[in-house]
């Protein structure tokens, strides 16, 4: 076992549960504004990478470096290529590399999925509301140009009494949608879908912080990447985050092999809690990542 100095007490833990929880963003669409009639704006015809259509989380009740690595549930991509979250094993800790896979539809198909959702009311200036749920996260969706917000879509209850009865409605529409969504790619779980395999490998760094509850001391696995702890992601707090390709990213993944989603990575002998997440078509590198912290 390698020993390694630069443990923090686990107050620190507390101090940035309580930075995030005050982060929570609004959804997009004020109460009052009148939505666009107009189909949403897609991308000029470019490459293969060009995004068309997201779901993802954002805000609620999270560390900061959950939220800055965390990944989107589905992304659809010009070339037809859909990139979304794989069922992950139910253990705690869990693995160190997310399940992200990919399976392919038509250009055609995903330029559709576009209008469909532009169909749904995710336009600019969609009233959705804002129910009284706390500390949970926005669902965001990405739709051609368009970034649209909605706040607690699943939590909120059916008669919450801050939204009015165009709000429900509205948000009725875009559960059908997501739900069309989540049927397309649960339905690439069995034959298509295959592992996703980034170009580019994000870490997101911390120091570690060991738990005082735990029994002994954490097993810990070298780090075989970049330099640690990297570029700083977050203002005021120890939050960095590297990138890997080529040989270095296959050595990190190896690596993770052997480690959990709560494992110590030992870099120069000091220690480090490394949340990997692998950069999708569309991003290139810790910038992506960079306003999620």
């Amino acid at each position: 076992m390698t020993t390694f100095r630069g443990l923090r007490t686990a107050a620190a833990t507390a101090t940035i549960l309580l930075l995030a929880a005050c982060a929570q963003p609004a959804a997009t669409g004020a109460a009052g504004s009148s939505p666009s009639s107009a189909p949403p704006s897609l991308p000029s015809p470019g490459g293969a990478d060009d995004l068309l259509l997201r779901v993802a989380s954002a805000g609620g009740f999270v560390t900061p470096d959950m939220r800055a690595g965390r990944l989107p549930t589905t992304s659809v991509y010009a070339d037809g290529r859909v990139i979304f979250l794989g069922p992950e094993p139910a253990i705690y800790p869990g693995p160190a590399v997310p399940n992200v896979v990919v399976a392919s539809i038509s250009p055609e198909r995903a330029r559709q999925l576009v209008t469909e959702a532009g169909a749904a009311g995710l336009v600019p200036g969609a009233d959705f509301g804002r129910p009284g749920v706390a500390d949970v996260p926005t669902t965001q969706f990405t739709v051609g140009e368009t970034v649209v917000g909605v706040e607690a879509l699943n939590e909120a209850r059916a008669d919450d009494p801050q939204l009015t009865a165009a709000q429900k409605a509205a948000r009725t529409k875009v559960k059908a949608f997501l739900t069309k969504l989540d049927d397309l790619t649960n339905g690439f779980q069995a034959q298509e879908a295959v592992p996703y395999t980034p170009e580019i490998l994000a870490a997101v760094v911390s120091p570690y912080v060991h738990n005082d509850d735990s029994v002994g001391r954490p097993r810990t696995v070298e780090w075989p990447g970049p330099a640690l702890p990297g570029l700083s992601i977050a203002d005021g707090l120890k939050l960095s985050c590297v990138t890997a390709t080529g040989a270095e990213r296959d050595a990190v993944l190896k690596a993770a092999k052997e480690a959990t989603q709560t494992t110590p990575w030992v870099w120069n002998n000091e220690g480090y809690a490394v949340r990997l997440r692998p950069l999708l078509p569309d991003e290139t590198g810790c910038d992506a990542l960079k306003s999620a912290s």
